[in-house]
C-alpha cells in the first residue's frame, strides 16, 4: 500500500476549518485588547506560569517536532533520541538559571522589551552597536527559522489534502501570518496554551494505537531489529562526534530570542519554579511521544507492507490510517498548532527588532505608540513574505533547517546571554566580538567546513564565541554603568 496516495476528506477539512477560525478568532479578540508596545510585544508582563511555560514550548518546538523529529527516528533508529534528551538538559537548565535572572533584570533593572533592547543597556552600549548587531542576526536566522515552518505548513496541506505544494505554501502562509499580524503577543500566547495542549494529546495517542496494531513493544523491537539491529541501540551505528552533536542541541536554548521573551513576559519571577515544572513536564511527554512515534513507524510501515516516500509524514499518514476522518481532523490540526505557533512567535520578534530597535531607537524616538504598532504589524508581512521565497523549495528538510537557524542563535545570542546573566566582568566589546564570532562561525562551518568534520555547527560555534568574550572582556575595562547594573540585578536577586 502507498501511503502518498491522499484521498479528500471532508471531516478533516470541516476540522480544519475550525480550528483556524478560533485561532484567528482569538487573534481578532487580543488586537481590541492591545493598547501598547509593551502588551503588543510582551503581554504587558502579565503571564501567570502555566500560559508562560507552555507558550516557550510550544513557541520552541513547532513543526519539527511531529515532523522532522519523528522523521529522523524513522531514518536513523532510536540513537537519534539523543537529540531528545540535550533539548531536555537543555530546556531544564534555560528555566532553572537563565529565567530568573533575565526576568529580574529586563523588568527591575531596566525596562527591557526585547533581546536587543536587554543587550544594549546591560552593557551601556550608547554607540547602538550591540543593539544593531542583535538586530540583524535577529532578522537573518529567523527569516530562515520561519521558513522551516512555511515549509511544515505546506507539506501539512499537501499530504492531507493532495494540494500542489506552492498552492499549500500560500494558504498555510496566508492562515499564519493573520493571527500574528492581529493579536499580537497575547495573542500568540493564549493560542499556544492551546497548541502546546493539542501537540502533547496527539503525540501521547498516535504512538499508543500503534503499538496496539503491533502487538506491544517487544514485538515493535523484533520487527525493527530484523531490519536493521542498529536501529534499537542507543550506541550501535553512533559515533562520539554524532552523540555530541545530537546533545548539543540543548547549547541553542540560550539563545532562543522567542524563548527568552517568555521569561520577560512572565507575571512575577516566583512562578519561575511551577512555571519550569510545567514547562519540563510537557517537553519530556511531547518529545518521549514524538520519538515513539518515528520509531514505532519503521515497524508499522514494515509490518503492513506499507511506502512511505517522505520520513517527516510519518505524523500525517499515521492519523490518517488509524483513526476516522473527524479524529484525524483534530490530530492533524495539531501539526499546524505546533506551526503556527513556533511561527507566529519568530514573526512577532521579527517585527518588533524592525520596529523598536531599528525604527524607534535608531530613527524616531518621539514616534507614536499608534505609528510603531502599525510598523511592526508592517514587519510581519516583509518577514513573512521573505520566508515565504525562501520556502519555495519544497524538498527542503524541516530538521535542516531548523538546526541551522537553532544553531545560529544558539552560538552568537547564547554565549553572550550565560555570560551576560552570570559574570560581571564581562565587557561591551566583548559582547559584540563574541555575538559576531559565533555567528560567522556557525554560517562558514555550515556551508563550508560541515563535508568534513562530523560535528553540528552548534559546537564550534558555542565555543569559540564563549572564547572570544573571555579573551576580549579579560583584557579590556568594565564600564562604570555595566558594573552598576549587574551590582543591581544581584541584590534585586537577593530579595526574592
Amino acid at each position: 500500500m502507498n501511503l502518498d496516495t491522499v484521498h479528500f476528506s471532508l471531516p478533516i477539512l470541516c476540522t480544519f476549518g475550525v480550528y483556524i477560525l478560533i485561532m484567528l478568532y482569538i487573534g481578532f479578540y487580543f488586537y481590541h485588547r492591545t493598547q501598547n508596545t509593551e502588551e503588543y510585544f510582551l503581554g504587558g508582563r502579565s503571564l501567570g506560569p502555566a500560559v508562560s511555560a507552555l507558550s516557550a514550548g510550544a513557541s520552541d518546538m513547532s513543526g519539527w517536532l511531529l515532523m522532522g523529529l519523528p522523521g529522523a527516528l524513522y531514518v536513523g533508529g532510536i540513537a537519534q533520541a539523543y537529540i531528545a534528551i540535550g533539548l531536555i538538559i537543555g530546556a531544564f537548565i534555560n528555566w532553572s538559571f537563565v529565567a530568573k535572572r533575565l526576568r529580574v533584570y529586563t523588568g527591575a533593572v531596566a525596562n527591557s522589551i526585547t533581546i536587543p533592547d536587554y543587550f544594549e543597556t546591560r552593557f551601556s552600549d550608547d554607540s547602538h552597536t550591540l543593539r544593531i548587531l542583535s538586530a540583524l542576526i535577529i532578522l537573518v536566522f529567523f527569516t530562515i527559522y520561519t521558513s522551516s515552518g512555511l515549509v511544515g505548513g505546506a507539506k501539512l496541506l499537501e499530504g492531507t489534502f493532495g494540494l500542489d505544494y506552492h498552492y499549500a505554501l500560500v494558504i498555510g502562509s496566508l492562515i499564519i501570518v493573520s493571527y500574528t499580524f492581529f493579536g499580537g503577543y497575547l495573542a500568540v500566547c493564549w493560542t499556544d496554551l492551546i497548541q502546546g495542549l493539542l501537540m502533547m494529546s496527539a503525540l501521547l495517542v498516535i504512538p499508543a494505537v500503534m503499538l496496539g496494531h503491533l502487538g506491544g513493544m517487544g514485538e515493535a523491537l523484533s520487527i525493527v531489529a530484523s531490519i536493521d539491529p542498529a536501529k534499537v541501540s542507543m550506541g550501535s551505528g553512533a559515533t562520539f562526534l554524532g552523540v555530541i552533536s545530537s546533545m548539543a542541541w540543548g547549547l541553542g536554548y540560550f539563545g532562543q530570542p522567542h524563548i527568552l521573551v517568555r521569561f520577560m513576559s512572565i507575571r512575577s519571577v516566583k512562578e519561575i519554579p511551577l512555571a519550569t515544572f510545567i514547562g519540563i513536564s510537557w517537553m519530556i511527554l511531547s518529545l518521549l511521544g514524538a520519538c515513539m512515534l518515528g520509531f514505532l513507524g519503521i515497524a508499522y510501515v514494515e509490518k503492513f507492507q506499507l511506502t512511505l516516500r517522505d520520513p517527516e509524514q510519518i505524523f500525517i499518514v499515521m492519523s490518517q490510517l488509524l483513526f476516522n476522518p473527524w479524529v484525524s481532523g483534530i490530530l492533524l490540526s495539531a501539526i499546524l498548532a505546533a506551526i503556527m505557533s513556533t511561527v507566529s512567535s519568530q514573526l512577532l520578534v521579527s517585527s518588533s527588532t524592525i520596529a523598536e530597535d531599528f525604527y524607534r531607537k535608531l530613527f524616531h524616538s518621539e514616534a507614536p505608540t499608534k505609528l510603531i504598532m502599525r510598523f511592526s504589524r508592517a514587519s510581519v508581512l516583509i518577514v513573512a513574505l521573505i520566508a515565504f521565497i525562501i520556502s519555495m523549495d519544497k524538498n527542503s528538510s524541516i530538521l535542516k533547517i531548523v538546526a541551522y537557524a537553532w544553531a545560529g542563535f544558539g552560538a552568537s545570542f547564547g554565549s553572550v546571554i550565560l555570560f551576560s546573566l552570570f559574570w560581571s566582568r564581562m565587557t561591551r566589546l566583548g559582547a559584540i566580538l563574541g555575538m559576531l564570532s559565533g555567528a560567522v562561525t556557525v554560517i562558514l562551518y555550515k556551508n563550508f567546513l560541515s563535508v568534513y568534520f562530523e560535528i553540528y555547527e552548534i559546537v564550534p560555534g558555542f565555543l569559540i564565541a564563549s572564547l572570544v568574550i573571555v579573551l576580549v572582556s579579560l583584557f579590556q575595562p568594565v564600564r562604570e554603568g555595566t558594573k552598576e547594573a549587574f551590582t543591581k540585578m544581584q541584590e534585586e536577586l537577593k530579595k526574592l
